[in-house]
This record gives C-alpha cells, sequence and structure tokens, in this order.
C-alpha cells in the first residue's frame, strides 16, 4: 500500500545524496560495461570509483564495504596489469570456465569466512547488517578474483552478489549505489551471455 511518508523519505534522502556517491555510481556502470566488452581499461574505472565508495562507507559505518572497496582498488590494480600483460589485444587473456566441484568449494569457502565474519560484526556491533554485509563482502572479494582471471561463471555470482547488494544498501539508504547495483545486475546477465558466447568461439 502506498505510503506518502515512505515516498518522502526516499524523495529526501535522493535530493540529500552525495555528488560523490552519484559519481562513483557512473563510474561504476562504466566498469561493468567495458568489463563485458573485455577492455582493459574498465580497472582504471574501478580503482576511481572504488577509492570514493572506501571513504563513504567508512563514514557511513559500513566498516566492511569500506574494507571491501579498499580491496577493489588492489583488484583493480592487478587486473589491469594482469590483462595488459597478456598484450595489447584486450581479449589476449582467455576465458576459462571452472568445473562443479571448484565452484562448490568457492561456496563452501565464502559460506564459512561469511558466517565468521559476521559473528564477528555481531559481537562488535560495527555493522548496521553485519551478516549480509559480511557476504557481500566475502563473496565480492572471492568473485573478483574470478574476474580478473577471466572465469566464466564470475557474472552468474555478481547476480547473486548485486541482488543482495541491493538489499544492503536500501537498508542503509545508499540509494544512487541501489541504482548502480541494479544496473549492475542487468549488465551482470548480459556479461555472462557476451562471455559464454566467446568462450564457445574458443573451444570450438
Amino acid at each position: 500500500m502506498f505510503s506518502p511518508e515512505l515516498f518522502n523519505t526516499v524523495i529526501n534522502a535522493l535530493l540529500a545524496m552525495s555528488g560523490w556517491e552519484v559519481f562513483a555510481a557512473v563510474l561504476g556502470v562504466g566498469y561493468v560495461i567495458l568489463a563485458a566488452r573485455e577492455s582493459q581499461w574498465c580497472w582504471p574505472l574501478a580503482f576511481i570509483s572504488t577509492l570514493i565508495y572506501t571513504i563513504l562507507f567508512w563514514e557511513g559505518q559500513l566498516p566492511m564495504q569500506a574494507l571491501l572497496n579498499f580491496y577493489y582498488m588492489a583488484m583493480a590494480i592487478y587486473g589491469y596489469t594482469l590483462w595488459r600483460q597478456h598484450g595489447k589485444a584486450e581479449d589476449d587473456l582467455p576465458i576459462s570456465s571452472w568445473s562443479i566441484l571448484e565452484q562448490l568449494q568457492l561456496i563452501i569457502i565464502g559460506s564459512l569466512l561469511t558466517y565468521a565474519v559476521g559473528l564477528y560484526l555481531t559481537q562488535s556491533a560495527i555493522s548496521q547488517s553485519p551478516y549480509l554485509d559480511a557476504g557481500v563482502t566475502v563473496f565480492s572479494v572471492l568473485n573478483t578474483w574470478l574476474m580478473a582471471k577471466k572465469v566464466l561463471q564470475n557474472w552468474l555470482y555478481w547476480i547473486v552478489i548485486d541482488s543482495a547488494a541491493i538489499v544492503l544498501y536500501a537498508e542503509n539508504g545508499y540509494y544512487a549505489t541501489i541504482v548502480m547495483f541494479s544496473i549492475y545486475l542487468i549488465l551482470a546477465i548480459v556479461g555472462f551471455i557476451s562471455w559464454q558466447k566467446l568462450y564457445q568461439q574458443q573451444v570450438n
């Protein structure tokens, strides 16, 4: 049922959004678009975007998200270096596909780490959404490594991670970031379809 109070809250939050958050969100969308196209220039955009988010989330009392984006900064450098090392051709690093066993191991490790980190955040009371914060962080850390390595299934994991992140940021009032992750969700589907076609071309 429509609530005028909820509508006013959302509108006021949108008007009060930081220009830096909007800028970081735009750069983040650009990063995913370029990544789906296998362009190495996705990583510089990622670096700048995550630098801004590191500061914003730390100030907003989402410490795990701040640490996650600090990690993203390092991965942006690693990803750019890795993709660059394979020559000037932007798609020279081949796309690989993980087996079910490898993916199961990833999920088990990620789940155990999520529980451990979530328990710590709950006991220390330093996060507003401890287990959701932990889960988004842990699986994003693992999955960013998959993306840098060009593992096909990374896009499928991003679909789940982005959906969870939307809930997390909705709970904490980051509305521009919700829009960004909604776009991420769509682009993750597009990215998977695009990489799957490229992978089939490689193996045939």
